[in-house]
């Protein structure tokens, strides 16, 4: 994807960059950038991607011409759209598929002559010759991308893990030609001994063939098997990329035409058929039906769309037909932000990951200098020569820098593409570090912990009357005139509880502002109104409790005999009550902070268990609560949705937005919950703190095995064949345990406050 972007006075490019195989490259490639004026760049080994901040004066052909004398390949990817991950996922299966028919010849080609090598019982006459014969296409082709890329970095002053390997592969080989010309190993009765620790004896120079062959193998192997497991990190990316509809039906004055998706613009109406996916972001304009949404969001229940409701490019429609306004296309859509923020999540690295790279580019020329310092020492000790030239050869090979390399970018491609699938959009590797270690979240009401629109929270009938369904029928049909909040509310309520048969139609409607509404359903007198005056010791009761929860409360009258009070209010958001539970169990502190009245937050508080309560907050008063929080030494967080959130979401150590939300509050965000409630956030702390804990163990693992390997090569305690083994075993194995990340499951623990809340009768949450 490329992305050029103004922030203040620079600009951000992004690149994609070829040829690198270690964080050795990735220092160099960050060196040379930086060498340009006002240049910064954050390379990332595992995706390959480049983002560079430079002046407007530096053009984007300036740096891909700095990163191609460094002697990588450089290019600016076409399209921002996410289908464009997909033609980019074509041609890495191309490139791995010659990678791995160099394998497959490599393999058939050395395995003999490890076998030969490793069995002294299988040599036989002149086995040495066949082995030497079978090396060298191993040497000169198999090798070839190692001694080539060894070279560039030679021609421009730098050394990479390539060289180290093809120092080790032309060291081993170079010795083997020796010993069976000149030292004794090419006569025909020779036979070697194969020991765990390398060895010499009995006047004859041992050949290595076995080490030099053995190098390219297994480094292709491991580069192979990282490739597959890179790849699959990036699976949820790729799924997301392919969600993108191909063809669009257009509807342009009653004809119906097909077009590329490409060619919609926004104010068309497109028409979606049952089965089809929703080409783009638009509004309904006419029709009705359910949209599959769980391969965006996450969530797994079908949303009901009408006539002036939003939906989302990539959606499902499950049930009739849809003409649809297209209100947002190609990269403005939801699901090539949602590309984007994932894409540009896996670019970024954490503070270790940086550390990390640094070590790394000044590892291998410390690497080569301790290889020439051991040989010079055994020699100088007078130690035998081969055994001076396998303990040096042991050090090239052993001494790789790809786990550091890989050690972090592995873990963020898992951690940021399982995230994704459970609707959890992190920004980058700086918002996980932060969301590890939070104690405070200030969580916004309206919007956030409820829906933000009228809902009918609990109904009560009179003792006798005509019975809940009646009631409901009967007022939801009244209120279908009505174009106040709490109307509408009572129809739907009515349309969802009562989905056999359309409501009937209501006459004689009539609205009185600050009262209610009365009118006339087959044949009986109906009225909804604001409850007040004696009412019924059971609708007294039910009033009282509406009033302390912070809800509209309206008393319904048939033929002049009171038969139900509807409350009405902002309910609570599914999950909201197992998402305080949640973070308080993660030890986070829950706080409310809401523009609304005091009465109404401390009920919505007493209702999630929150203790701390702020009323009447203005963005402001929101921005200096987080200030405050922050001086007495927390790490906050804040979640909200809306416009007002804004100033708090970017004052905090880390915002988090609702997906739901507005663009404003998106943009000032850290995070975005594309679910529709929070509960996502614990999810997310949980997935962050799972994801720094692996990228520990990758750096304590890749740091430690060079600090046990290499004193050992430097000894002699250490085979060549074996290092490059241990070499390649140790990225599969950063690799591997951030692969277990792609499984990583969100607790399935409830707060039982919801089931009582149940039992008292409140809507379902």
């Amino acid at each position: 994807m490329t992305t050029v972007r103004s922030e203040g006075t620079l600009t951000t490019t992004d690149l994609i960059v070829g040829g690198m195989t270690c964080a050795a490259c990735v220092n160099r490639v960050e060196k040379r950038l930086a060498k340009l004026g006002g240049v910064t760049a954050m390379v990332n080994l595992a995706t390959g991607q480049a983002r560079v901040n430079h002046p407007p004066e530096v053009t984007a052909d300036d740096l891909v011409a700095v990163v191609q004398r460094a002697g990588y390949t450089a290019e600016r990817p076409s399209a921002p759209e996410p289908r464009q991950t997909v033609g980019q996922s074509d041609r890495a299966q191309d490139e791995a598929a010659t990678e791995r028919n160099r394998l497959v010849i490599t393999a058939l080609l050395a395995v003999p002559v490890i076998v030969l090598s490793m069995v002294p019982s299988l040599q036989f006459r002149n086995w040495q010759w066949l082995c030497f014969t079978l090396s060298a296409p191993v040497i000169l082709w198999s090798a070839w991308p190692f001694h080539l890329r060894a070279l560039r970095g030679l021609r421009h002053s730098s050394a990479t893990m390539d060289t180290l390997v093809s120092l080790g592969v032309i060291s081993s080989f170079a010795w083997s030609v020796y010993a069976l010309f000149l030292g004794g190993a090419g006569a025909r009765d020779m036979r070697m001994p194969f020991t765990l620790l390398p060895s010499a004896g009995g006047g004859i120079a041992h050949v290595y063939l076995e080490a030099a062959v053995a190098v390219p193998l297994f480094v292709l192997t491991g580069r192979f098997l990282e490739a597959r497991a890179r790849h699959g990190t990036g699976e949820a990316l790729r799924s997301l990329a392919g969600l993108a509809a191909k063809d669009v039906t257009v509807r342009d004055s009653g004809q119906e035409r097909r077009i590329p998706v490409e060619q919609l613009l926004v104010g068309q109406e497109f028409v979606v058929r049952p089965g089809e996916r929703v080409a783009t972001d638009g509004v309904v304009v006419s029709g009705r039906s359910a949209l599959d949404l769980s391969l965006v969001t996450g969530e797994s229940d079908p949303a009901e769309v009408g006539p002036g409701q939003s939906v989302v490019g990539a959606a499902v429609n499950s049930g009739g037909m849809l003409l649809v306004r297209a209100t947002a296309v190609g990269a403005d859509t939801r699901l090539a932000r949602i590309t984007r923020m994932v894409t540009e999540a896996q670019a970024g690295k954490t503070r270790a990951q940086r550390l990390a790279d640094l070590v790394a580019g000044a590892f291998v020329p410390a690497v080569l200098a301790l290889a020439v310092t051991v040989l010079g020492f055994w020699l100088g000790a007078g130690a035998d020569p081969q055994a001076a030239i396998t303990a040096c050869v042991a050090i090239l090979v052993v001494a790789c820098p790809c786990a550091l390399g890989l050690a972090t970018p592995a873990a963020l491609l898992a951690a940021t593409g399982r995230g994704a699938q459970l609707g959890v959009l992190v920004n980058g590797p700086r918002a996980l570090e932060t969301l590890r270690h939070i104690d405070t979240v200030v969580l916004d009401k309206t919007g956030t912990l409820t829906t933000g629109h009228m809902a009918v929270s609990h109904i009560t009938v009179v003792t006798g009357g005509i019975g809940r369904e009646s009631v409901l029928r009967l007022a939801g049909a009244a209120e279908q005139g009505s174009e106040h909040p709490v109307g509408r509310a009572v129809t739907e309520y009515a349309q969802r509880a009562l989905p056999e048969r359309p409501l009937p139609d209501v006459s004689d409607f009539r609205a009185t502002p600050g009262v209610g509404m009365t009118g006339c359903v087959e044949g009986r007198q109906v009225e909804v109104r604001a409850a007040q005056g004696d009412l019924p010791e059971t609708l007294a009761r039910a009033l009282a409790a509406a009033e302390a929860a912070a809800h509209t409360p309206v008393l319904v009258r048939v033929d002049g005999v009171d038969e139900a009070l509807i409350a009405v209010g902002d309910v609570l958001r599914p999950g909201s009550y197992r998402a305080v539970h949640k973070l308080r169990r993660l030890g986070v502190e829950p706080i409310l902070a809401t523009g609304d009245h005091e009465a109404t937050a401390h009920a919505v508080a007493g209702e999630l268990g929150i203790i701390h309560v702020h009323a009447r907050c203005s963005p402001e008063s929101k921005a200096d609560l987080i200030r405050r929080l922050k001086r007495e030494g927390r790490r906050v967080a804040v979640i909200g949705d809306g416009v007002n959130d804004a100033a708090a979401l970017a004052g905090a150590d880390i915002g988090i937005a609702m997906g739901t939300g507005t663009d404003v509050a998106i943009g000032a965000a850290d995070v975005t919950l594309v679910r529709g409630g929070i509960e996502a956030v614990t999810d997310a702390v949980r997935l962050a703190r799972r994801t720094l804990g692996t990228i520990r163990i990758n750096l304590m693992w890749a740091f430690g095995y060079n600090a046990v390997t290499l004193p050992l090569a430097a000894v002699g305690w250490l085979n060549p064949m074996f290092a490059a083994a241990a070499m390649s075993v140790s990225s599969l194995l950063v690799v591997g345990n951030s692969l277990r990340l792609r499984a990583w499951q969100p607790s399935p623990a409830r707060h039982p406050a919801s089931r009582r809340s149940l039992r008292r009768g409140r809507m379902p949450l």
